[in-house]
């Protein structure tokens, strides 16, 4: 359990620490596009974030990509990278880890389901302030290319300390 006392990642033996849950995002590139969503359930409900969800019992980072994004948006994905790793603790006692997956490949039109609204998103255009604080301090780093490990803080939706790093593959 974490309390108030947790303010700055310099604070967690992030090689010890344990996370409540995991789960995964998955962004699928087309071009100079990215295919976002608005979230309009559970954690980041109406903010903009990417396909993905927790991973369930018995399934690996990669198939809950590929599940996630056909459940959310209707859209069959594959060959999806691994591109990073993200750690988040929340001070009310929450922690979440997270694995980033992109793809370029693809087939089926996006559509709304009860969980998210898709909509693509030219990659200069993408709209940072309506995300969660720390997206615009690792996601264009994935973008280029670079595989990252993120550490954040954050108490409810404020970021108290982050931490990215580019790491090689």
């Amino acid at each position: 359990m974490y309390n108030n006392t947790v303010n700055s990642v310099s604070d967690v033996n992030w090689k010890t620490w344990m996370p409540k849950e995991y789960a995964v995002l998955c962004f699928i590139r087309d071009g100079n596009r990215v295919m976002l969503i608005h979230k309009k359930t559970g954690l980041g409900k109406g903010k903009i974030n990417a396909p993905g969800g927790r991973i369930e019992p018995g399934e690996t980072p990669w198939q809950a990509a590929i599940r996630e994004t056909g459940e959310e948006i209707g859209l069959k994905c594959w060959d999806v990278k691994e591109v990073g790793k993200l750690h988040f603790i929340f001070i009310d006692g929450y922690s979440l880890h997270g694995t980033i997956f992109i793809t370029d490949k693809y087939k089926g039109e996006p559509s709304e389901s009860d969980e998210a609204k898709p909509f693509w998103c030219c990659i200069d255009k993408i709209p940072y302030d309506q995300m969660w604080a720390d997206d615009r301090y690792w996601l264009p780093l994935v973008l280029d290319g670079n595989y990252i490990s993120g550490y954040f803080i954050f108490d409810n939706d404020k970021m108290l300390s982050h931490r990215v790093d580019v790491l090689k593959r």
